[in-house]
């Protein structure tokens, strides 16, 4: 009896191997297949991969981890709910992730996990920025303690990457449960007005738990998030959301022991009509508000200044601007809301904007034009106190170049913590029209009628009238700071934006040695 022969098996050629891979990676562009592409289109939501393009440098994008997929679930799918990869913005590196909704509504499974966090420990080698893109459901609930372990290994690593590199989040849905806090620990949160959502829980799990009625917009609406704090800026479409974030990395350097880019340095190095406007654009009445934009687009590069977490303490105003060429942070009371007053909102954003410029060495620049801290049963209450406090302490650890201006008011603790010499800030400039007191006229003029047994009687308001114009006259004046030495200078307004020039180049160099410890214990 003879044995049947076995056909032997033929090897596959270099072209079906080719042909395969064209197959999985032409699968893995759309994984949800054609029924989830169409419902993702009637949404008019584009696809996670049209988003990184829309972001990044055109034809910049590395995709990592396109043929990821749970291992032994016959029903994963490519890519696993996340793209990731690299490319450039403005022709810098960058690393990015986007939730892809197609794909278990963007959940966060083990390889999604494994995915973002070897992009985490990319953009640390790199030293570069890392952009998610956020449109996610959450936590994968079939996949369990898989899911819940990976949120908790991409906390730790959001920690290990804070203050060494920039980290950004831009919310495109609804980012529910876990999937609010990985952004929540990026340094720039921005979303899109009526399509970005974040909250723990949605009104419908509120209800059911407590009772509570509350309108998702309310609840977790990108502009009342940003009232809350939680987002930084609020925008109406994907396109400029991308946008601010191009912009907003050209302020930045790519990780702290780098430099962000220089632009333009050494224009205008003479006065300019527009810095001759400042020397007439302070009111002359001490209670008439202005806007602190019209003197921010007059004292740095080109007129402009970029804007951020306009929405949250509208009192302090935010954002980047160039000084000869260089970024520059900038913390400025605003008078046209609250008088330019800081309650517990404009504390904390302020505190948060100068601990992360701090870190990426950005200088500082205040102008100040404040009442001081904010009165009130509430503010006490939301512990005004403490977050003051922790705006205090940020700005005293904050070891970078520090140049305050103060245009008007500097009254009380407010006057401290806005970059006041005795808070180590290096060089000060007050304008003439500066008053610097423990409190102001009118406030001390109450004080002083107080004592008076009827308070309204015309003799009391002519002593009242008179002391508040002595008072201005005599005390709340920038001289008495410059005699004793709390400011360096007395500068007409014009002069500012060069003033402000040179002081930045002297202190390019600046270096502190502090004392060695683990680490200081903030006001929490």
């Amino acid at each position: 009896m003879t044995a049947e022969a076995v056909e032997p098996v033929r090897a596959r050629t270099t072209a079906e191997k080719l042909a395969e891979l064209r197959e999985k990676l032409e699968l893995a562009k759309e994984p949800g297949g054609e029924k989830a592409a169409a419902k993702r289109a009637k949404k008019g939501i584009p696809s996670a991969r049209a988003r990184i393009d829309a972001l990044i440098d055109p034809g910049s994008f590395f995709e990592i981890g396109a043929l990821a997929k749970t291992p032994g679930d016959p029903s994963a799918l490519f890519g696993d709910g996340v793209v990731t990869g690299h490319g450039t913005i403005n022709g810098r590196p960058v690393g990015v992730f986007s939730h892809d909704q197609t794909v278990f509504q963007g959940t966060v499974g083990e390889m999604f996990g494994r995915k973002v966090a070897r992009l985490m420990e990319w953009v640390a080698m790199v030293g570069c920025p890392i952009i998610g893109i956020n449109d996610s459901g959450g936590a994968r609930i079939q996949d369990a303690a898989t899911s819940l372990a990976w949120y908790a290994e991409l906390g730790r690593r959001h920690e290990l990457l804070s203050g060494l590199v920039p980290q950004i989040s831009i919310i495109l849905g609804k980012c529910a449960g876990g999937a609010v806090y990985s952004p929540i620990q990026t340094d720039l949160v921005v979303a899109v007005r009526d399509q970005g959502y974040m909250f723990v829980t949605g009104p419908d799990v509120i209800k059911d738990v407590t009772g509570e009625d509350v309108s998702l917009d309310e609840l977790g609406g990108a502009d009342y998030q940003a009232k809350y704090g939680n987002i930084h800026q609020v925008v109406e479409s994907e396109k400029a959301a991308f946008q601010y974030v191009r912009d907003y990395l050209e302020f930045l350097p790519p990780n702290t022991f780098d430099s962000p880019p220089i632009v333009n340095p050494g224009l205008e190095p003479e006065v300019t009509p527009h810095d001759l406007e400042l020397d007439t654009i302070v009111p002359d009445a001490d209670n008439t508000g202005y806007d602190m934009n019209e003197i921010l687009l007059r004292i740095f590069d080109d007129g402009d200044f970029f804007e951020v977490a306009s929405q949250a303490g509208p009192a302090i105003i935010t954002g980047y601007a160039r000084v000869d060429g260089h970024p520059v942070a900038v913390i400025a009371n605003q008078p046209m809301y609250n008088a330019g007053a800081i309650d517990n909102e404009e504390s904390d954003k302020a505190a948060r904007f100068v601990r992360f410029n701090d870190s990426f060495n950005i200088p500082l620049v205040f102008v100040v034009d404040t009442p001081g801290f904010m009165p009130g049963v509430q503010q006490e209450k939301a512990g005004i106190i403490k977050r003051g406090g922790r705006f205090l302490y940020s700005v005293v650890e904050a070891d970078v170049p520090k140049v305050t201006i103060t245009i008007r008011k500097s009254y009380g603790g407010a006057y401290a913590v806005m970059g006041s010499k005795q808070l180590t800030a290096d060089m000060n400039f007050v304008w003439p029209t500066a008053r610097i007191a423990v409190i102001g006229a009118d406030g001390a003029a109450q004080l002083l009628v107080k004592r008076f047994p009827d308070p309204t009687a015309p003799e009391v308001q002519k002593i009242k009238a008179d002391f508040i114009e002595g008072y201005n006259l005599n005390l709340a004046t920038p001289y008495i700071a410059a005699e004793r030495g709390y400011v360096d200078a007395v500068i007409e307004p014009h002069q500012t934006r060069l003033h402000l020039r040179s002081a930045m180049r002297l202190l390019r160099d600046k270096q502190i040695q502090r004392v060695a410890r683990k680490h200081g214990l903030i006001p929490i």
